[in-house]
């Protein structure tokens, strides 16, 4: 299976499932991950799951169930929604031999919507659905951007209220309050596509360009403010609507105000945000309000949404969009399924894991995210500690304790303790000169302190203390 990337190797395909011959002896070629990929060491992959928990836990607490897909599917998976366009910015490949076309994904929805319309009319309603795939896009990789990322991605069915749209942005706001981000840190900025519309047709776009006038602003922040100038007098606004569209493409209400301050602002007829007054009040129910922005100039390039779409950017605006999403009524319907409304979002682990470094919120060191061990047990070389030690660690995991103990070769207690502290230990079980009387030294690591315990209460002992629970000192 070979695929290739747009612009890079164009003569040399890179084929799927081949095997890298490792370098000759004695040769110097050092090997990299593929640009746009990352590596996962033990640190980077803590934080990574500290990330997915927090996805994770907010997904269940607002009843939401996991799914997953295949990482592949077929090609006019995606051309049937986006058109062969977008095949320029995939990894795409074609089985040796085979006439079907495949791509790995580079968005899950198309996934969940095939998945959904799969279901057909035994579909329950609403169905609340959530994931966490890698992705892959064959693009340039940017700051935030790479071609390869994991992404949260949640989605209601079945509900065309806008209690359906708050839903999700709730569930976006409770994990990033989880990870330690707060209305100060995060802004979700919300627009409505049907409001947008009609404050394009109002500066003079015409009906038939109003999807370009959607490219455009969604566009705007990667272009020069001459080429926005100029590609918007191309769908026959003036200069004086041009002024305007800039503007009202970088002006934003604290959603705190009613959504009828922005048909004022904007000279828009009062029914255009009537969508947006529900939500608001969704949103104040929810107690989401701090945290949203009305903004017309988000309106997701994506032609498959129909409603209401909304971001979150960080506050500052330092980063990309660390989310987006909004209401897609006929995605499942353009799958082959049945008409089904719908609404929800992505986010990348990318952007978020920048914001969360920037704002100090992954621990204090490096590796502090790793999971502590609860013992750490230490010998110090003597016949009976030595053949003590794998049983007692052997047992004590039985009890579902995470227990660590050195691999090097020095029995030195004192350096043994700093490596279990090195570790983040909780407790240090050391086996020592009392092993011959049936006592060990325990060391809380945290408080400093240490007493003796005789072996046979330890193993009901170490869970009573680790759980914080009353426990008999020896001293």
């Amino acid at each position: 299976m070979c695929y290739t990337v747009p612009g890079e190797h164009a003569a040399r395909p890179v084929c799927i499932g081949a095997v890298a011959c490792p370098p000759m002896a004695g040769s110097t070629h050092v090997f990299q991950a593929p640009k746009g990929t990352r590596d996962f060491h033990p640190e980077d992959m803590a934080t990574r799951r500290h990330i997915e928990s927090a996805w994770r836990s907010a997904s269940i607490r607002h009843g939401f169930d996991e799914i997953d897909g295949p990482t592949f599917e077929h090609l006019e998976l995606y051309t049937v929604k986006s058109g062969d366009g977008i095949v320029s910015e995939l990894f795409s490949f074609n089985r040796s031999g085979g006439e079907t076309d495949y791509a790995l994904r580079p968005e899950f929805t198309p996934t969940l919507a095939r998945m959904a319309a799969s279901k057909g009319r035994s579909l329950s309603m609403p169905t609340k659905w959530f994931a966490m795939p890698d992705l892959f896009r064959a693009e340039r990789p940017q700051r935030g951007r790479l071609r390869e990322h994991r992404q949260w991605n949640v989605d209601l069915l079945g509900v065309t209220g806008p209690e359906a749209d708050a839903e999700v942005i709730a569930v976006a706001v409770s994990a990033l309050r989880g990870l330690g981000l707060s209305a100060e840190d995060i802004r979700v900025r919300i627009s409505h596509r049907g409001a947008a519309a009609g404050l394009f047709a109002a500066l003079g776009v015409s009906e038939d360009r109003i999807a370009d006038a959607f490219t455009l602003v969604d566009r705007r922040d990667k272009l020069p403010k001459e080429v926005f100038a100029q590609q918007a007098k191309e769908l026959g606004l003036d200069d004086d609507a041009v002024v305007q569209l800039d503007a009202i493409a970088n002006s934003r209400i604290p959603a705190t105000c009613p959504p009828s301050d922005i048909a004022s602002q904007h000279s828009l007829p009062i029914e255009s945000v009537a969508d947006l007054e529900a939500l608001s009040v969704e949103l104040e129910q929810r107690g989401l309000l701090p945290f949203c922005d009305w903004d017309l100039g988000i309106v997701r390039g994506l032609a498959y949404y129909t409603g209401t779409v909304w971001e979150i950017h960080d506050a500052k605006g330092t980063f990309r969009a660390i989310a987006g999403g909004g209401r897609y009524d006929h995605l499942v319907e353009l799958f082959g399924g049945p008409s089904v409304p719908a609404c929800g979002f992505g986010m990348g682990d990318v952007v978020l894991g920048l914001l969360l470094q920037e704002r100090n919120l992954l621990g204090d060191t490096p590796g502090s995210l790793l999971p502590r061990p609860d013992v750490f047990i230490i010998s110090n070389g003597d016949d009976p500690a030595d053949r003590m030690l794998v049983p007692l660690a052997t047992s004590l995991r039985e009890l579902g304790l995470h227990v660590r103990h050195t691999w090097k070769a020095t029995r030195n207690i004192g350096k043994q303790l700093k490596e279990a502290s090195s570790a983040h230990a909780r407790l240090a079980v050391i086996l020592g000169d009392q092993v011959s009387g049936g006592l060990i030294v325990v060391k809380d690591l945290d408080a400093g302190d240490q007493c003796d315990v005789p072996l046979r209460d330890l193993p009901a002992w170490l869970p009573r203390h680790l759980a914080g629970g009353p426990t008999d000192r020896h001293t």
